[in-house]
């Protein structure tokens, strides 16, 4: 297939919602493809519709090991249909060539989306793991919501965003999630208890 070109972070693409897919024609199979071999092409382990500048409810992920056989997965009209618990972790994204920040996500999800031939499928993603945190990060594109969105510290957002010549964090946009950072930080807090008991 191609490899197509990323939308990089500033356009207004990425802020828009994408469309519900109501037909899997032979050009939202190429769309796949096309994204597949974008992601692969850019080192990444997901990319979503609009990210192409495709405003459609479709996303890939790939999260196996880069030294073994791929494991590429494609989901149209995805849905998060259960979440819970909470993590913060350290994210990039396509659209923002190397910029990392942290950010707050649900330890587990639930999905439910169409694959190439229209059939559905559910998956369950835990404990945090790359595969938990890429679905809800790809799941967000389709809704024009940025993982910068949910920075745990919108400074340091800023400050490694302008490092790399883009625009600062959206204030508009920004995510507060006081739900998501209580949990973090009183896990944090359990982990550094028992860390010290052990050095004791």
């Amino acid at each position: 297939m191609s490899i197509r070109k990323i939308v990089k972070y500033g356009s207004d693409v990425l802020r828009q919602k994408s469309k519900e897919i109501s037909k899997i024609s032979k050009k939202i199979q190429v769309l796949a493809e096309d994204m597949l071999d974008t992601m692969y092409a850019n080192r990444g382990v997901g990319l979503a519709g609009p990210q192409v500048g495709e405003l459609l409810r479709i996303f890939v992920i790939d999260v196996s090991d880069p030294k073994g056989p791929c494991n590429p997965m494609v989901f149209i009209n995805p849905k998060i249909i259960k979440k819970d618990g909470a993590i913060a972790c350290n994210e990039g994204c396509l659209s923002f060539p190397d910029v990392y920040t942290y950010v707050r996500r649900y330890k587990n999800v639930t999905v439910k989306a169409l694959d190439l031939k229209g059939k559905p499928f559910i998956i369950e993603a835990k404990d945090g793991e790359l595969l938990s945190r890429a679905i809800q990060h790809e799941f967000d594109h389709l809704n024009g919501v940025l993982f910068v969105d949910h920075s745990r510290n919108r400074f340091d957002a800023d400050k490694v965003l302008a490092e790399n010549g883009l625009p600062p964090v959206q204030a508009d946009y920004l995510l507060e999630e006081p739900e998501l950072e209580e949990i973090i930080v009183r896990e944090n807090s359990v982990i550094e208890d028992k860390m010290e008991e052990n050095e004791e």
